[in-house]
C-alpha cells in the first residue's frame, strides 16, 4: 500500500528549514514586536480532600458484573490507579461532576487514574477526574463503553508535565463519549484509537494539545462538539505499526474555534508537530467527510490534509530518546517497516463549512507556519493539502484515482503545496481539488 519510503517531502522541508529560516529571521524579529502573546492557561479549582479514598478503592476491588458502583459525594485523593477488569454490565456513577471528584495528584503507583480492560458494556458518568500521572481514564479491549457527563483534566498551568490523554478508549468497539468536558492533556483531551463504531458528541475540549483525536479507527462520528483554545481542534490520524488502519470518519456540526494555544506536547511526541493555530488536520486517513462545521479564527490553518511522508520529513531530526507517549522516532521506524501502511490521505471531502480567518501571524515556531509566511504573505489559504501524491494517484486515463481524491466543495481559498516536487507546481484553488458533486 505504501509508496517508496522517503520519496517525497524531506528535500523540500530540509531545504526550506535552512534557506527559508535565514530569509525569515529579520521578518520574524519584526513580527515578534507586533504579535500578541496568548497567556498559558491555568486552572486552580478549590479542593478539600476530606473523602475516604479507601472506601472508594474498596468499591472497585469488590465490583461484580451486573452491578452499579455509586461514587459518594466528596473530594477524594488517590495514590494509585483504580482498576476494573473482566467485568460486564457495570455502571460507575458519581453524584455529579462538581460533587464527586477523584484526584490522582502525586500518584505513586500506576499510570492511569481509572483503568478498565477486557470488559463489556461499561458506563461511566457523573464525576470529575483529575491529575493522573498518565491518562485520566484508559479503557482497553472493551466492547461497549460509554463516557457521559464527566469532567476530566489537569489542574495548575498546562505543560508537558501533564498526562497524555484525558478520555482514552483504545482497542474498543461501540464507544460513546457525550456531554464531557476535557482540558489540559499534553496529547489529546478526547482520544479514540484502534477502535470501531465510535460516537463523540456534545463535548467540550479546551486547553489541550489536541482537542479531539481519532487515530486508526473506523466508523467514527464526531459531531456537535466545542473544540476551542487547543493547539489543534480535531485531528484524524492514521499511523503505521498499529493493529488496524482507519477510515470512514465523519466530522460535522462542531464549533472549532480559536485553537491557537502554543504546543506543549513533550519533546519527541507525534502531536508535537501540530502547529499552533490548526482547526482540523487529516493525516493519511481515507474516507473522511468534514462538513457543516464552524471553523473560525485559526492563525495558521483551518483545515490541513497531509501524508505521513511530510510528518517524517518534519521529524527527521527528532531525538530518539525524547518523549514517552507517541514518540515520533518509534513511529518513523514503524513507517519504514510497515509494508501495509498507506501513508497518503484520500477520498477526503471538505464541504458546507463556515470559515472565518484570524488576522496576524501563523505559528512562526513551526516550519509550516514559516512556509506559509513565505509563500502566502498577504493571504493564507484556509484549506491546504501537502500535495504529496501516492504513486497511483492518477489512473491510466490521466484522471485522479477516487481513492486519493481530495475534494473541496466550499467557496474558500485552498491550495495544493506540491511538496513532493519542491513546490514547483504549487497551485492556488486548483480545479483538480474543486468538486461540485
Amino acid at each position: 500500500m505504501r509508496g517508496p519510503q522517503g520519496r517525497y517531502g524531506s528535500r523540500t522541508i530540509s531545504r526550506f528549514a535552512g534557506s527559508g529560516r535565514r530569509i525569515l529571521l529579520p521578518l520574524m524579529a519584526a513580527c515578534l514586536l507586533l504579535a500578541a502573546c496568548d497567556e498559558t492557561p491555568e486552572y486552580h479549582p478549590r479542593r478539600q480532600f476530606d473523602g475516604n479514598a479507601k472506601d472508594v478503592q474498596r468499591l472497585f476491588v469488590t465490583a461484580e458484573s451486573n452491578s452499579s458502583i455509586d461514587l459518594p459525594e466528596g473530594h477524594f485523593l488517590f495514590d494509585r490507579s483504580l482498576i476494573l477488569e473482566g467485568l460486564s454490565n457495570v455502571t460507575l456513577r458519581g453524584a455529579g461532576s462538581k460533587r464527586s471528584v477523584l484526584s490522582f495528584k502525586g500518584q505513586a503507583e500506576g499510570a492511569e487514574g481509572i483503568l478498565i480492560k477486557n470488559c463489556r458494556d461499561i458506563t461511566l458518568e457523573g464525576f470529575s477526574i483529575e491529575d493522573a500521572a498518565g491518562d485520566n481514564i484508559k479503557v482497553s479491549d472493551t466492547r461497549g463503553i460509554t463516557f457521559r457527563n464527566i469532567e476530566c483534566g489537569w489542574t495548575g498551568r498546562v505543560g508537558p508535565q501533564n498526562g497524555a490523554y484525558g478520555l482514552y478508549p483504545v482497542l474498543c468497539k461501540q464507544v460513546l463519549i457525550e456531554g464531557c468536558s476535557v482540558y489540559g492533556a499534553s496529547d489529546a483531551g478526547i482520544y479514540v484509537g484502534q477502535s470501531d463504531s465510535v460516537v463523540i458528541r456534545n463535548n467540550r475540549a479546551f486547553h489541550n494539545v489536541a482537542g479531539i483525536e481519532s487515530e486508526n479507527s473506523t466508523r467514527v462520528r464526531i459531531h456537535n462538539n466545542m473544540c476551542y483554545e487547543n493547539t489543534g481542534g480535531i485531528l484524524v490520524f492514521d499511523l503505521p505499526g498499529l493493529t488496524m488502519y482507519g477510515s470512514d470518519i465523519e466530522v460535522w456540526d462542531n464549533e472549532i474555534v480559536n485553537n491557537n494555544l502554543d504546543n506543549f506536547a513533550p519533546a519527541g511526541n507525534i502531536v508535537g508537530m501540530i502547529p499552533a493555530g490548526t482547526g482540523v488536520m487529516v493525516l493519511a486517513t481515507r474516507k473522511v467527510d468534514v462538513h457543516h462545521n464552524d471553523i473560525h479564527d485559526h492563525k495558521t490553518i483551518a483545515v490541513g490534509i497531509i501524508s505521513y511522508e511530510l510528518v517524517e520529513a518534519l521529524s527527521a531530526d527528532a531525538d530518539p530518546d525524547a518523549g514517552t507517549v507517541g514518540r515520533t522516532s518509534e513511529i518513523n521506524a514503524s513507517y519504514r517497516s510497515d509494508s501495509l501502511y498507506n501513508a497518503y490521505p484520500g477520498a477526503i471531502s471538505i464541504r458546507d463549512n463556515h470559515f472565518r480567518k484570524r488576522g496576524g501571524l501563523p505559528d512562526m515556531d513551526h516550519d509550516i507556519g514559516r512556509l506559509f509566511m513565505l509563500k502566502f504573505p498577504a493571504r493564507r489559504p484556509q484549506v491546504v493539502w501537502d500535495g504529496i501524491r501516492h504513486p497511483d494517484y492518477r489512473q491510466a486515463d490521466g484522471s485522479v484515482h477516487p481513492d486519493y481524491r481530495i475534494c473541496v466543495h466550499d467557496k474558500v481559498f485552498f491550495a495544493d503545496l506540491d511538496l513532493g516536487n519542491d513546490m514547483e507546481n504549487l497551485q492556488k484553488n486548483p480545479d483538480e481539488m474543486r468538486c461540485k458533486d
